[in-house]
């Protein structure tokens, strides 16, 4: 008989989130909702709380936190604040924490999570970018405890057979779609406006990601990500500009052949699979046609148009608190885009002043990670007021 487990929703307002509650509605006598937070989305949090009874929910305002402590009585534990969110994952009772948050917020619920021994389907791949080391050695050998959300990611596990020695990969290949400005003249990015960056043309995503995904940002967090997933070096782990977003990654072995996953864009089998695994559950709508798709294509990245694909890479080789001065400069950056503070191409720019100017430590501590991500904020938001 199949496990029933009780999934704790980080994040369960934005896109992940909500296809998150969606696998749960489809399977209700396989999963419930132990625990839902949410940013600033209240509304939609309320509809959500009445859908699914959860016994705990965090929202950031301690002023809504006291709207849903009116409307819901003692019915559910509610917590708010700074700390609240570490909090309800350290005391709500759950099987599964799914971490849809965007960013380095994401890293603290991550870690403590995994202190208590429960599962992770990781949505926040900041988590392991900023603090891959560290995470990796809290669960040593046991990397069950901790299954990818990311659809290119996920497909990398739907390749690799039980028990798969990672001496026989040879390498992995994770596609990306290349965003809106694959073919668009480097000449041309310094003019990049903010609705064309949020403009993607195959995902629906929030604005932080999708502008990380129009810099192939995005891609390159997840090869820092498969890195400490995977367990393989840099050397192995290849980037491959796939526009159709049909072939999601593959995992070529050291007898030559190629495995890969093929599938129509959608987030919810990436999610449902994290949370069924090993399991496969079955999902009704639309199926991939190869002769709807007719020819699939592949190109190499131009890594001197996206830069931030670069950085990330050398980041990640680099080791230490570095991936996390990428991070940290990206988000602020990202956010003085999206405020139109800075242009486009400035966001490279800020993010490899960081990088060069840090000198990487070991990433041995929280208090290590969020100190360096505190500083290179502040120095950030300070240098382009």
């Amino acid at each position: 008989m199949s496990e029933y487990k009780k999934i704790l929703i980080l994040g369960s307002t934005g896109s992940i989130g909500k296809s998150a509650c969606n696998c749960v509605r489809r399977f209700r006598e396989r999963f419930s909702v132990a625990g839902l937070t949410a940013g600033a989305n209240l509304d939609l949090l309320i509809g959500q709380i009445r859908e699914f009874s959860p016994p705990a929910v965090y929202i950031t305002d301690p002023k809504n936190a006291a709207v849903l402590r009116e409307l819901f009585g003692g019915a559910i534990n509610v917590y708010d604040g700074d700390n609240g969110l570490e909090q309800i994952v350290n005391e709500a009772d759950y099987d599964i924490l799914l971490n849809a948050l965007v960013g380095a917020v994401g890293f603290r619920p991550t870690v403590a999570a995994l202190r208590r021994g429960k599962r992770v389907a990781l949505a926040n791949k900041e988590s392991l970018v900023i603090g891959g080391d560290y995470i990796r050695g809290i669960i040593g050998g046991d990397r069950e405890r901790l299954l990818p959300v990311d659809s290119e990611h996920s497909a990398i596990l739907q390749c690799l057979p039980p028990g798969c020695d990672v001496k026989t990969i040879e390498s992995i290949i994770l596609t990306a779609s290349g965003g809106p400005f694959r073919n668009l003249p480097k000449e041309s990015f310094a003019s990049i406006t903010v609705e064309q960056a949020l403009n993607h043309p195959t995902w629906l995503m929030g604005k932080k990601i999708t502008i990380d995904s129009s810099t192939l940002m995005n891609k390159g967090f997840e090869v820092i990500e498969a890195h400490h997933l995977f367990a393989l070096p840099y050397s192995k782990l290849r980037v491959c500009v796939h526009p159709k977003s049909i072939i999601h990654s593959l995992v070529e072995f050291y007898d030559g052949s190629v495995l890969a996953q093929l599938g129509l864009p959608d987030m919810e089998l990436p999610i449902q699979y994290a949370l069924s695994w090993p399991e496969r559950l079955p999902i009704g709508g639309k199926r991939l046609n190869l002769a709807d798709v007719g020819s699939l294509e592949f190109f190499e990245p131009d890594l001197d148009r996206f830069p931030c694909l670069r950085l990330c890479i050398e980041a990640g080789e680099m080791g230490g608190t570095a991936p996390a001065v990428v991070n940290a400069a990206n988000e602020v950056a990202v956010e003085l885009f999206l405020g139109r503070k800075i242009g486009f191409t400035d966001i490279a720019k800020i993010v490899e002043s960081e990088l060069n100017a840090h000198n990487p430590v070991a990433v041995d501590s929280v208090e290590v990670v969020m100190g360096v991500d505190s500083d290179v904020r502040q120095r950030v938001f300070t240098s382009n007021k």
